[in-house]
């Protein structure tokens, strides 16, 4: 397929149980002239690392075609995730075009679409810039505040809520993310997903009513793409 200005689609729902159909997005899929054979999928959260079929179908592009979703939030775990993914395809010469949704003005193969695309990287740059200045004021507040270096008694909200910024990051590391607050990297651990999105521990001190009773339900589904 190299060279060739082929259609390449994909498409994800998040529920493998059955719940969700990847149908819809067939359908607009293959009326946009993707091929049935030429379709990825995966039944997964917009936030799992690990969709083969997403893998799959970005091996599978070659230069010159152009990649087909449904709705941009099929493609990224979040909007960084996103912009990097793109920004990928367009140096490898592969195009990307959304059908409906929010992004659906994203056509990377025609001016106007690359316009529409660079107005979401703003946005991107923008939110990165912004969760910096707020880590960097709550660090500057925390040491303040004589945080420096001593491991507080336990993990209140103000804390979480730095850490999860911090977190979000994908350059952090998490080192360096807990001696700044001023604890270990197995409290850090113990409150906060590696992608800043709270575990159960963190839920509870976020919201005192939550219980143990439902952190098996929040931990399969915490803070998913859907």
């Amino acid at each position: 397929m190299r060279g060739e200005a082929a259609l390449i689609g994909y498409a994800r729902v998040s529920k493998p149980d059955g719940s969700q159909t990847l149908a819809l997005q067939h359908d607009a899929l293959l009326e946009a002239g993707v091929s049935l054979d030429r379709i990825y999928e995966d039944l997964a959260s917009g936030r799992n690392d690990a969709r083969p079929g997403l893998i799959a179908c970005l091996k599978a592009l070659q230069p010159g075609n152009t990649l087909i979703l449904w709705k941009l939030d099929r493609l990224g775990r979040d909007l960084r995730h996103l912009v990097n993914t793109v920004e990928d395809l367009r140096m490898r010469g592969v195009g990307l075009k959304v059908l409906t949704g929010a992004g659906a003005q994203i056509d990377t193969t025609t001016a106007n679409g690359r316009l529409a695309f660079g107005i979401f990287v703003a946005f991107a740059e923008f939110e990165r810039e912004l969760i910096a200045e707020r880590t960097q004021a709550g660090l500057a507040a925390a040491r303040a505040r004589g945080r420096m270096g001593g491991r507080p008694r336990k993990m209140d909200k103000a804390t979480l809520t730095m850490a999860m910024a911090a977190m979000a990051d994908p350059k952090a590391v998490a080192a360096d993310v807990a001696k700044r607050l001023g604890i270990t990297t197995t409290m850090l651990y113990y409150y906060v997903n590696g992608d800043g999105s709270p575990k159960a521990a963190g839920h509870a001190v976020l919201d005192p009513a939550f219980t143990a009773d439902n952190s098996t339900k929040l931990s399969s589904r915490q803070i998913e793409v859907v």
